[in-house]
């Protein structure tokens, strides 16, 4: 074996993974752990595009499991290139439908601060609808294990006799 065919030895899981496919650099910036069922159950949770992506913005704000998300709406609205009245907007929509719920927040001295965003609803809602992805996916995969067992004969239906022939 010489270097050009030397596999590169396996990465320390959650170590270099993500360096790996996106580079050092860019990880270094940060990173926000969001599960993937988000993403395939838009459609599900009647997200449009703006609405997922102002979750996706609130979720990248959100550190750790016992702090809420505080940005402003000013931040969101200039990560998105909405205007800050366009943010509040969709944010009141996902509060409507349950995915999001504001927090007023006041400093002592300053009076109101940035809301607070609790994402539970959102959490719920995932965990609400995760045993229909996860029956769908056990069904996938049991079908392409089916498939790939020898001797299996997929089959097709068979085309309509053509009459008068």
């Amino acid at each position: 074996m010489n270097d050009k065919t030397k596999s590169k030895p396996p990465a320390k899981p959650g170590k270099t993974v993500s360096a790996d496919k996106w580079g050092k650099k860019v990880i270094a910036l940060g990173f926000c752990i969001l599960p993937s069922l988000l993403l395939r159950a838009q459609r599900r949770l009647r997200l449009n595009p703006t609405q997922l992506a102002v979750l996706i913005q609130l979720a990248d704000f959100w550190w750790d499991a016992g702090r809420k998300p505080f940005p402003k709406k000013a931040d969101l609205a200039e990560r998105l290139g909405l205007s800050d009245r366009q943010v509040q907007r969709y944010i009141a929509e996902l509060e409507q439908a349950g995915f999001v719920k504001r927090i007023e927040r006041r400093a002592a001295h300053r009076g109101k601060i940035s809301n607070e965003y609790d994402l539970s609803g959102l959490v719920e809602k995932l965990a609400e609808i995760e045993p229909d992805f996860r029956e769908s996916k056990e069904k996938a995969q049991a079908a392409r294990a089916a498939a790939a067992k020898p001797g299996l004969r997929l089959r097709r239906p068979k085309a309509a006799a053509v009459e008068g022939g």
